[in-house]
């Protein structure tokens, strides 16, 4: 037995132990003389006494239980100093008072984030439901005290009906009353719009539903689009291959932390240089911008780049003017094709190579999409969130709606369209803020088909700060719903098939733009907190817990990486309908702030790979005379962009009242005992509170 014994001392006995001080409010830790084989021994022996193998195993239980209050005392440390750090940021935030009501005036932007009228109307109408809710927890919680704390709502209406009025004191009549108020009047339609709710959010969740179940037959089956054979032969023949002459726009305005890296991703395609031109669409009211652009532009000619410099004086139609005065240009219809970059882009050099082959012997595809990924999605909470939700909206729903209808909507970049495709579709309008879904559907409408690439990537970057993402998430929710309005009488008027009809009237607006955003909001923003204090109208326990949580988990599985992050997915996405709801209530009917057009700040971030590749590519070139002052506007664009160290973030109204509205039905729901609506109602309030403080995302000025 001794040498079994051994064995199991010498890999039983790891590490050497320790004993922990604790010594407030400082922890100190000293090194003890390591157990012997006889500590691991049970029971007697003729070499061990009886008590001195007791006293040894009490040792040892001691060692172990200081080591647990040792990683107690640590952990709660570390939680005391996250709560006290969070407290600090709180009142900065409070003390320097910028909130989302202010005007924002810079050289992006220039106007107001959102129409006052509409964010007072809207920001009025939650302050009315969170003083409303305050009264009415006050009013609960006196009722609780004196004997009001039934069970359930229909106990409280057969003490009603048995007890006649008057039988005791004046605050016992008035809630009795109030109970029957709630029985006879409120709960009828606040449980109707519940059930509407419910319906909306069912049929949508069975949507999602059917586009997993077709991105998994995709994978399944091996589904991908495939270009011509000869096609591919053709490219790996030379120059005399298949090589369509190409025209490349990067519209920009005022990006100045982007414009070297997507002009030197878009120079470096390999591409002939005979086949190809490059436009650079500067829309910058900026000065230095367009100094500094128009000098990028004049040293990729110098090395040989068939590049253009464009800049509109007016700035008529952002994106869309922007891109249809380019269209306009005589030299144009020398080309058959046209690839379009936003200033953020970095296309690989083969990008041509495996999206143009495409259209060869394909006279119906209009459009060509290719995937995005994201250079800065582990940047913070707020990228990763993003980045789950963009993952699920390329691999799942583009790629199934390619593979099975051919229709999708247009990204807006990373994309080659066939030009007569652009032409037969009207061109570019500026009628609403998504010029991009817009050329989609018109497209659609006569016929063209599209193609979604998700083996070809394009980098870019994701809104890094909360006010980015929201600006953008406005202008790309409002959007649709003006679109939709547009678009209505010529989809029914088309000629494409009735089931094509349907998915764009129903599917594409109706379902993913409009009720989405409506059921996410009212259902569990503003009915399931009226719940908890006319608790007779009731949402069951699967609708606030079950089916949201499983379809977070069928959102996050294009992203498996991020599954750690499923439950603040699923808290961020709510807290997110206030901005969508407010989006699609300003579109649908017309609103000022749906037309507002907000570029989306950058960082200017690139991958490493992509820096170190482009530096082996870009040989070393003579500098031409430079436009005077220009390397002084260099120097102060270099000591602006280290100033940008300091942060400055925003309190944000509605959020803030919808996350104490939250929490104060949370407490009401304790009342009533209601387990998982309470703990739902107290991590989304949570949730909108973080949101509200800004804390999940810096802006950096």
């Amino acid at each position: 037995m001794a040498p079994s014994f051994d064995w199991w001392a010498k890999d039983g006995h790891r590490g050497t132990p320790v004993v922990v001080k604790m010594e407030n409010p400082n922890w100190s830790m000293f090194e003890l003389q390591g157990p012997s084989e006889e500590d691991f021994l049970i029971g007697d022996s003729p070499s061990r006494p009886h008590d001195k193998s007791r006293n040894k195993n009490a040792k040892q239980l001691t060692w172990v239980l200081l080591l647990k209050a040792h990683k107690t005392a640590g952990c709660l440390t570390s939680i005391a100093s996250a709560i006290v750090s969070l407290g600090s940021v709180i009142k900065r935030r409070l003390r320097s008072g910028r909130t989302d009501t202010d005007i924002e005036v810079d050289g992006d932007a220039g106007r107001e984030n959102e129409n006052p009228t509409v964010k007072i109307r809207f920001y009025s109408c939650i302050k009315v439901f969170l003083w409303l809710s305050v009264l009415l927890l006050g009013f609960e919680m006196a009722a609780y005290f004196k004997g009001w704390h039934f069970g359930a709502p229909h106990l409280q209406l057969q003490y009603l009906l048995a007890t006649p009025f008057g039988f005791k004191d004046i605050f016992d009549s008035l809630y009795s009353r109030w109970v029957l108020i709630r029985v006879e009047y409120l709960t009828p339609p606040l449980q109707f719009l519940a059930n509407v709710c419910i319906v909306l959010f069912l049929i949508q969740s069975l949507d999602r539903l059917l586009l997993c179940l077709g991105c998994f037959w995709i994978r399944f089956k091996k589904i991908k689009p495939i270009p011509k054979q000869d096609a591919i032969a053709d490219l790996e023949s030379g120059e005399n291959g298949f090589f369509p002459m190409v025209l490349v726009q990067i519209p920009m305005c005022n990006e100045k932390e982007v414009y070297q890296q997507s002009i030197a991703a878009v120079c470096n395609l390999d591409w002939p240089k005979s086949k190809i031109l490059i436009q650079v669409l500067d829309d910058s009211d900026d000065p230095t911008s367009q100094l500094l652009i128009n000098e990028e532009v004049n040293k990729w000619q110098q090395e040989g780049a068939n590049i253009v410099y464009r800049h509109r004086v007016v700035r008529e139609g952002y994106k869309a003017g922007n891109l249809k005065s380019a269209m306009n240009c005589s030299y144009v219809k020398d080309y058959e094709f046209v690839a379009i970059f936003d200033a953020d882009f970095q296309p690989a050099p083969d990008f041509l190579k495996r999206t143009v082959p495409h259209f060869k012997e394909n006279e119906e595809l209009g459009l060509v999409q290719a995937r995005w990924s994201f250079v800065n999605r582990e940047e913070n909470l707020l990228t990763r969130l993003q980045n789950i939700n963009l993952a699920f909206h390329f691999e799942v729903e583009q790629q199934v709606n390619g593979v099975f209808i051919n229709f999708f909507g247009f990204n807006g970049t990373a994309g080659v369209w066939r030009i007569k495709a652009l032409e037969d579709a009207g061109g570019w309008l500026e009628r609403t803020t998504v010029e991009d879904m817009d050329i989609a559907v018109r497209a659609h409408l006569h016929g063209w088909k599209f193609i979604f690439l998700n083996d070809v990537e394009c980098l870019c970057e994701l809104p890094e700060s909360y006010e980015a993402y929201r600006k953008q998430q406005h202008r790309w929710h409002s959007g649709p719903m003006q679109l939709f309005r547009l678009c209505l009488p010529d989809i029914i008027r088309s000629k494409i098939s009735i089931w094509k009809k349907f998915n764009m009237i129903f599917l594409f607006f109706l379902l993913r733009k409009l009720i989405l955003p409506f059921y996410s909001f009212t259902l569990f923003c503003i009915i399931l907190p009226m719940t908890m204090f006319i608790p007779e109208a009731e949402l069951p326990a699967w609708i606030v817990c079950y089916i949201p949580a499983t379809m977070s988990f069928l959102n996050i599985l294009p992203a498996p990486k991020s599954f750690p992050f499923i439950v603040p997915y699923l808290l961020f996405e709510n807290t997110m309908s206030v901005t969508k709801f407010n989006a699609m209530i300003s579109g649908l009917f017309q609103l000022g702030s749906a037309y507002e057009w907000v570029v989306t700040k950058k960082s200017g971030r690139s991958s490493e790979g992509d820096l170190v590749s482009l530096a082996e590519k870009e040989p070393n070139h003579q500098r031409v005379a430079s436009v005077p002052n220009l390397v002084e506007m260099k120097e102060e664009l270099t000591q602006e962009q280290k100033a940008r160290k300091k942060k400055h973030n925003r309190i944000y109204t509605k959020e803030l009242a919808l996350a104490f509205l939250l929490l104060t039905a949370s407490a009401r729901s304790l009342l009533s005992a209601q387990g998982i609506h309470f703990y739902f109602l107290l991590f989304q309030g949570i949730s909108f509170l973080l949101v509200g403080f800004d804390l999940i995302g810096e802006q950096v000025q």
